[in-house]
């Protein structure tokens, strides 16, 4: 009989396979301050994680933060820094180091886990609702430019442009779409990650007069479907409160939370 995994292995498995390396397969540069991996991705955008912070006091974790952000204004093409919180961390004076030092919090996520056997369901997609996958820069663009009307966003083609430059890998990232009448209603990315059992589900968006439909389940099946056949047994997904409870529904458990803190270059 197979054991299913508690949470509590789940947050074992997600520290133990997804934490720096994994987090950022698109780096265009890596520097490393301590335990601190300072990303570097292109558009200017900066990202820092970590697999733990090693036991750190709060003065030293002050410290990181200010040499970490003098690392980036170094930089001038970098415009933004994500700063990757997590609520399981020991990680004291972190939040309050971050806050003084100009980075902001957004939104809390759900850390959601689970096993891709559970997800691999057979759902109805409504009538006149179809799936693909795209790769073309105009279905990418579309795809993007969906995504920013149903979150109210504006980076359509800085988004496009650097799914592109994914595809351009062919590391494994799939892009779904949801299509009525070929126009996009709601899609999501498959990215199965290198040298782990674990495969991410990100960038879940759907139209706001589609949502309630279980759209976004069979997308979220589908991709699963997809994991499983390139041999992945786990998927993840860092979920806010809109799509929480439809992959809760789908079988993935909340382990833990992340809290993005963001740092914007002056104009």
């Amino acid at each position: 009989m197979t054991q299913v995994m508690t949470p509590a292995d789940l947050l074992a498995a997600y520290d133990a396979e997804l934490r720096t390396d994994a987090e950022t397969p698109s780096a265009v540069d890596v520097t490393r301050l301590g335990p601190l991996r300072l990303v570097r991705f292109a558009g200017g955008r900066g990202f820092v994680t970590y697999a733990d912070l090693g036991g750190a006091d709060a003065p030293t974790i002050a410290r990181w933060v200010g040499e970490a952000l003098d690392h980036y204004r170094a930089d001038p093409e970098i415009t933004r820094v994500e700063w990757k919180t997590r609520a399981h961390d020991d990680a004291p004076g972190l939040v309050d180091a971050l806050t003084a030092h100009g980075f902001v919090a957004d939104e809390p996520e759900s850390i959601m886990i689970g096993e891709a056997a559970a997800l691999d369901q057979d759902l109805p997609l409504p009538d006149g609702v179809s799936l693909r996958t795209v790769t073309s820069e105009a279905d990418v663009l579309a795809m993007s430019r969906m995504a920013d009307i149903a979150f109210e966003d504006d980076r359509a083609e800085e988004m496009a442009a650097a799914l592109l430059t994914r595809l351009a890998r062919r590391d494994g990232m799939e892009l779904w779409v949801a299509e009525v009448d070929g126009a996009v209603v709601s899609c999501g990315r498959l990215e199965p990650v290198p040298g782990t059992t674990f495969a991410g589900i990100w960038g879940g968006a759907t139209l706001v007069e589609w949502r309630g439909k279980g759209i976004y389940r069979v997308l979220t099946a589908a991709r699963a479907r997809s994991a499983i056949a390139m041999g992945k047994t786990l998927i993840n997904s860092d979920s806010t409160e809109f799509s929480r409870p439809i992959l809760e529904k789908s079988g993935l458990v909340k382990v833990s939370e992340t809290t993005p803190y963001e740092w914007r270059r002056p104009a």
